[in-house]
């Protein structure tokens, strides 16, 4: 799906440094600062139009949230859904996942959420996708021993391969869904693409993997 370029997203980003995290590397060891409290942070790389990370840190107010978009003109969506939801618990950043180790010390985060990422189908493209073993390093090395990552998915193909490759890299599974919407899991919160792809009758994949 072609993304519509938005020429006014970087100044609009710049107008909400409540929100939007400015100069994240700023913050690097001492997040707590930039939410004014102390918690555990959860990170979402991918965030989209934030519906998941917004209704996360509505449900979890103890948490501090964290949504990660590269594209200014996906995150600028997330920023109105901030806006109008006023949550104090979460902030956004505009930065690529390959540097989380730019922005946050090891231990900073608790747990990473991965959603309905781009699936990179060609062989080519591998180490674009969000689970290949380049972004488990990075994320390994900002989160709290024995961290978590959480990925959601209806592209069966991106599941069967972000599994083999937590496998490969000794990470532990700890729940796995083939079918979440028909499963027993309680307390899942959607993303609009979620929603979309489970209109359309497509599949839920979900599980949770820690690293050792």
């Amino acid at each position: 799906m072609r993304l519509r370029h938005k020429p006014w997203a970087k100044d609009k980003l710049s107008a909400y440094p409540q929100y939007i995290i400015q100069n994240p590397v700023d913050w690097k060891g001492k997040w707590d600062q930039a939410f004014s409290r102390k918690g555990p942070i959860h990170i979402e790389i991918g965030t989209g139009k934030g519906r998941f990370i917004t209704e996360m840190a509505k449900a979890n107010p103890s948490i501090n949230y964290i949504g990660v978009e590269l594209q200014e003109s996906v995150i600028v969506s997330a920023l109105d859904r901030l806006i109008e939801a006023e949550v104090p618990n979460l902030k956004l950043m505009n930065i690529n996942a390959e540097k989380l180790k730019e922005y946050f010390e090891k231990g900073e985060i608790a747990r990473v959420y991965l959603n309905f990422s781009d699936p990179w189908p060609k062989t080519r493209h591998e180490k674009r996708r969000l689970t290949y073993k380049t972004f488990l390093d990075s994320y390994q090395s900002v989160l709290v021993n024995q961290g978590e990552v959480h990925f959601k998915t209806d592209n069966q193909g991106l599941f069967e391969y972000s599994l083999k490759s937590f496998s490969e890299y000794g990470m532990l599974l700890k729940y796995v869904s083939l079918d979440l919407h028909n499963s027993d899991y309680e307390g899942n919160i959607m993303t609009e693409y979620e929603e979309k792809f489970s209109n359309r009758g497509n599949r839920i994949y979900r599980c949770e993997v820690q690293f050792r």
